[in-house]
């Protein structure tokens, strides 16, 4: 039996629970809904039970969203067409000078500077050649903190090229620094005005700051110029957001945007804004991080949350770098809100802090550790599965969940929480904490477990059934 199939196993230990919608208005609340030919069975504390489909209307879907792709992960992705620096004679010197062998060979960039502080043009444009190569290095190897010191470096010596602006604004986009882009990105827009890539990345970055206006009018510029099926897909999704929220009503604290359907109670608005701003307290201390930007958060009827996400039945909420709660229904902030609230809140942190590269299974785990849950209902299960050779590599859970089927999914988020909660209980929030930070500076996830805890995957999920069995299962 594989790991998909045992996954299975875990269906009856999931503690989220599922709503039955009948035509009559009536709803029932209940576990592992399941439609099965003509019938619909589920069940309650009284058993399993059944009900003929043609009297339910729908079925709500409980759990909670994958962390989707946030402006910098999309960023990440792009393909962006950089017009080329004005070619010389030995670029391709410079370039293989200075990257070579597969390092960045300083000593030749050095040499190259040196040459450039003569002033002559030819000499200044081999150094902005020599970093621009050394950047492009290090951004393909994850590294975007050096990449963007090479970069602005490079930018020094040839201040007009559009393709070296843009390269800086790239690299700010894909570290969540939108503000910081749009400085290089409107330099760009002067020297390029028919570069579409140029209004492109604006739109990424408007989009980033939550500023969907803004962003749908540069991705139609992009458009104008050249079809882009990255930028069609980016500006429909946009479009359908605008339209949706033309009639919302905004609100806004310190740290949040929100917006929310007019239908809903604006005592409900405040009281998430307020309930939010805690929450970020707490992850903010637990963290040892702050977003640099205010976060967009939008409270929708179900209806509307169905229409702009098209999630899968079973999603709950979604954070694709906004916030996107279903409320209707209710008049205040009760305890399950709270903690969607919390959870989805803890994706937009630990997106910001990783600069997008956090796995599904560190985003997933670490929400569910934040908003209260712990492994005392699954561990049981979990343990089983382990110890019968069939429990999830951690490296299978790094993408994304968004196809996995609904018994997957449920299986995915008990032993990413399980994996978490035994690196908190054991080596404290410290360690979390300095893998979000070496996944930031681009290590790989494995990567940034083994230089944290001296682990590799295996490891880990060995401690991690040890810790349940120990501490949970009798």
């Amino acid at each position: 039996m594989g790991w998909l199939l045992a996954t299975v196993l875990l269906a009856t230990a999931q503690a989220r629970a599922d709503k039955i919608v009948l035509k009559n208005g009536r709803k029932i609340v209940a576990y592992n809904v399941v439609e099965e030919g003509d019938k619909v069975r589920y069940e309650t504390s009284a058993g399993q039970l059944s009900l003929p489909k043609s009297i339910v209307d729908h079925i709500e879907r409980g759990g909670l969203m994958p962390m989707t792709n946030s402006p910098a992960e999309a960023a990440a992705k792009l393909e962006v067409h950089q017009p080329e620096m004005e070619p010389s004679a030995d670029t391709a010197e410079i370039d293989h000078g200075a990257v070579h062998d597969g390092a960045i060979d300083r000593d030749f960039i050095g040499k190259v500077e040196g040459e450039a502080r003569s002033g002559k043009a030819e000499a200044t444009e081999r150094a902005a050649v020599a970093h621009y190569a050394a950047a492009e290095f290090e951004l393909n190897h994850g590294d975007t903190k050096h990449a963007l010191d090479d970069a602005k470096t490079a930018l020094s010596y040839a201040p007009d090229q559009a393709g070296l602006l843009m390269n800086v604004a790239y690299i700010h986009i894909r570290q969540s620094e939108f503000k910081e882009s749009l400085d290089y990105l409107e330099k760009a827009k002067k020297v390029a005005p028919k570069n579409a890539d140029v209004y492109k990345l604006m739109g990424w970055a408007y989009s980033g700051m939550n500023r969907l206006d803004l962003a749908v009018e540069e991705w139609k510029k992009a458009v104008s110029i050249r079809p882009d099926p990255d930028v069609v897909a980016a500006l429909e999704k946009a479009e359908r957001d605008k339209k949706e929220e033309e009639n919302y009503k905004a609100n806004e604290s310190a740290h949040f945007q929100l917006r929310y359907n007019g239908a809903e109670q604006p005592a409900l608005a405040r009281e998430v804004l307020h309930t939010l701003e805690e929450e970020y307290s707490q992850i903010e201390s637990e963290l040892n991080y702050s977003p640099p930007d205010q976060i967009g958060v939008i409270l929708y009827t179900q209806q509307g949350f169905a229409d702009i996400t098209r999630a899968p039945g079973w999603v709950g909420a979604l954070n694709d770098g906004r916030i996107r709660v279903p409320v209707q229904g209710l008049t205040g902030v009760n305890g399950e809100l709270s903690r969607v609230l919390k959870h989805e809140l803890t994706h937009s942190f630990v997106g910001q802090k990783t600069r997008g590269r956090a796995p599904t299974w560190v985003q997933e785990g670490l929400a569910q550790w934040m908003e209260g849950k712990r492994s005392d209902e699954n561990a049981a299960v979990l343990v089983q599965i382990y110890g019968d050779g069939h429990a999830a590599s951690l490296g299978k859970l790094e993408g994304s969940w968004m196809g996995l089927p609904e018994d997957v999914a449920r299986y995915s988020y008990a032993w990413a929480l399980a994996n978490v909660e035994y690196i908190i209980q054991t080596q404290g929030m410290g360690d979390i904490d300095r893998i979000l930070d070496r996944l930031g500076e681009g290590s790989s996830t494995e990567e940034a477990v083994r230089g944290v805890m001296r682990d590799d995957y295996g490891d880990l999920m060995a401690g991690t059934a040890e810790y349940l069995k120990k501490n949970y299962v009798r």
